[in-house]
């Protein structure tokens, strides 16, 4: 059994009681000065906790009765000359020392540094403005050399008996006190700064964890001069994360690993939540892109360049040396984001997800547009296609990727259609060369833009209905290639049942009409046009264009031979089966046995050949309809109805329905 003593007044303590607490090998005793920090202190059948200042001689008492293996200072950098009582008691005592320091912060543009408070107090002097201290209650005697010190300044401290006391011993009046336990927000820390129309705000260097880049982004939100109070000389220690390292080792305890994924949003610092910026500047070793690190990195902090989320779970798993990550995402954790993939590869570590704003609301914002509307594509690494989303909605958000990735979407928005729906196309999104320009889709297509770039499109004529059954005017046809007519195609899509995401066959395509409904419906997914005859691929390349469907593959060949290498299908629809029809269907069960399968006869023979499907695959369900339709047609001054040959359909499907 290992005794330990943790000095635990600080973030940094807190965090190594919870470590050791609960641990069966550790007796673990908590010091701390308050009955306030106390409550602070989960209860663990191994700790104890001591509450109350103690001097020198009481510390060299404790220790020599409980005969620690190790006495951990983790007490605030500011706190001297309690630390030189640990460190001395631990010396008469023969217990191990181990100091824990904080980590500095970055100096503040434009802050004032100054060594110490009656360095404070000099530079004060002769300046004038309400001063909010926010240096606790404990040294604030010492200000009160200031010159209007009662009507200058008003004190933030900790709501106690004793804070209270020390304010009122000091000269300031109630309304000059405000009494609140931390962490502080920014935004805190603003309508602090702004109740007492402070022109100084005086701070000492608390780093991260005391909440001092909050106080320092408030005060130049709300126009006050920042006076840093320096720290006193610090004894050698180790970090927060180094020290946990040693801890673990020396006690053969399993190192609890955090990670944090933040959302940065568009990558602006002002556009960050103070929640992200805390776990980036607490985290000892940061991963992301190299745009992202080069914003963020900082001397003594580690950093790993990767986004794929392999690469960042080996990264971690294989770097003990580090405890704390920051996983950095640009935009939101919730909106296309890698931290998807990423989280279930973390089992074991404790991780948290930290929203960040999207470029979707900041472009929105910028254009003051509201997008609740808005449906959002990313072509960000991924195989989408933007225009049937643009084709159907009146608002789409669209992430772009590579240097011709805004080109591209023009070009097949121009293709299909649609060049002249409005674009607004957001470069740089948040930083000081912010762009935003706003255009149709075809006088934007030979542009150059980041590659990077958001882009928000406006269809004032979307394409809301979707109806199956185009019609056959709106195909490019021939004579020579057989089309599947309108009221028929309705009829079969309606059975084929195709979802969003369909992995479709389309069998003797044709002139791709019912290729091109498929894909319509399927735009999450994709159709696999096979067809033997070259005039007929030709005109199904050139539906493929009009319709602006890229989720259209044509495959030449004759069925089953040219399906043999295409992906499982969910939905097939056979219009043309050569004499190949059993050997076919064979081939589609086998690639998926619960595949819905449409196919069409207009012969008797090829009928017959279907029925006797119905008979010899393992089909749950099987309907037979036959459709006839007529269309009306001029005969001088009258309109006669001119019949069509009588269309033959099937349905097969076997066990559950799947999309």
């Amino acid at each position: 059994m290992y005794n330990v003593c943790i000095f635990a007044g600080t973030t940094e303590g807190r965090e190594l009681v919870a470590l050791l607490s609960g641990r069966g090998n550790v007796a673990l005793t908590a010091c701390v000065a308050t009955d306030y920090g106390e409550t602070m202190l989960s209860p663990a059948d191994n700790l104890t906790v001591l509450s109350g200042r103690m001097d020198e001689e009481e510390m060299i008492s404790l220790m020599r009765r409980s005969s620690f293996d190790l006495v951990i200072d983790a007490t605030h950098p500011y706190a001297s000359a309690v630390t030189e009582n640990i460190s001395s008691a631990c010396e008469s005592t023969g217990c191990e020392y181990l100091r824990v320091l904080r980590d500095h912060s970055d100096r503040a543009d434009r802050a004032v540094f100054v060594p110490d408070i009656s360095s404070a107090v000099a530079f004060l002097d002769d300046t004038e403005g309400n001063i909010l201290l926010t240096t606790g209650s404990k040294e604030l005697s010492l200000f009160t050399p200031l010159k209007n010190f009662s009507d200058r300044v008003w004190a933030r401290v900790l709501p106690m008996d004793s804070s209270l006391a020390a304010c009122r011993e000091a000269g300031l009046q109630p309304a000059h006190i405000i009494a609140m336990q931390g962490p502080f927000s920014e935004e805190m820390n603003i309508a602090s700064l702004k109740a007492v129309n402070a022109a100084f705000l005086v701070t000492k260097d608390t780093g991260g964890a005391g909440g001092f880049n909050e106080k320092i982004s408030a005060a130049s939100a709300a126009g006050a001069q920042v006076v840093v109070i320096g720290r006193p000389a610090q004894k050698e220690g180790l970090g927060l994360s180094a020290a946990t390292a040693l801890i673990c080792s020396r006690f053969s305890l399993s190192r609890p690993v955090s990670v944090d994924i933040v959302g940065i949003g568009p990558g602006s610092r002002d556009n960050m939540t103070a929640q992200v910026l805390r776990a980036v500047e607490s985290a000892d070793c940061l991963i992301g892109a190299k745009r992202m690190l080069r914003a963020f990195s900082s001397p003594g902090k580690g950093a790993f360049e990767a986004v794929s989320p392999d690469a960042i779970c080996g990264f971690i798993r294989s770097h003990p040396e580090y405890s704390r990550f920051a996983v950095l995402m640009s935009g939101d954790t919730g909106f296309f984001s890698g931290a998807k993939k990423l989280l279930p590869m973390l089992e074991g570590c404790r991780t948290k997800l930290l929203p960040g704003l999207s470029s979707m609301s900041y472009l929105c914002s910028r254009l003051a547009l509201s997008y609740e509307q808005a449906v959002p594509v990313s072509l960000h690494g991924r195989n989408a296609d933007a225009v049937p989303y643009v084709r159907s909605n009146p608002l789409v958000f669209v992430l772009t990727g590579g240097e011709r990735g805004v080109n591209e979407l023009c070009a097949s928005l121009t293709g299909a259609g649609l060049g002249s729906v409005k674009m607004h196309i957001g470069q740089r999104l948040s930083y000081p060369d912010e762009s935003i320009v706003s255009g149709t889709a075809s006088e934007l297509a030979e542009g150059s833009y980041d590659s990077l770039s958001a882009v928000l499109i406006e269809n004032g004529e979307p394409d809301t209905v979707r109806a199956f059954g185009l019609p056959d005017s709106a195909f490019i046809r021939a004579d020579s290639v057989p089309m599947t007519k309108s009221e028929v195609r309705a009829v079969c899509m309606s059975k084929l049942r195709v979802a969003s995401d369909s992995v479709c066959w389309d069998i003797g395509a044709g002139s791709g009409s019912v290729s091109v409904e498929m894909a319509l419906a399927a735009f999450k997914g994709s159709v696999y046009a096979i067809e033997k005859k070259e005039d007929a691929l030709r005109l199904l390349g050139e539906n493929i264009s009009r319709f602006g469907a890229s989720n259209i593959i044509p495959v030449g060949g004759s069925a089953p031979e040219a399906c043999a290498g295409l992906p499982s299908p969910s939905r097939v629809f056979i219009g043309g089966s050569g004499g190949n029809l059993k050997e076919i269907i064979s081939l589609i069960l086998e690639k998926n046995p619960h595949a819905r399968i449409v196919a069409t006869a207009v012969t008797l023979e090829t009928a017959a050949e279907l029925t006797a499907c119905m008979k010899e695959f393992p089909f749950t369900e099987t309907e037979a309809v036959s459709v006839s339709t007529a269309k009306g047609r001029k005969a001088g001054p009258y309109n006669l109805m001119t019949a069509q040959n009588p269309v033959f359909i099937f349905t097969f499907q076997a066990g559950e329905k799947r999309s």
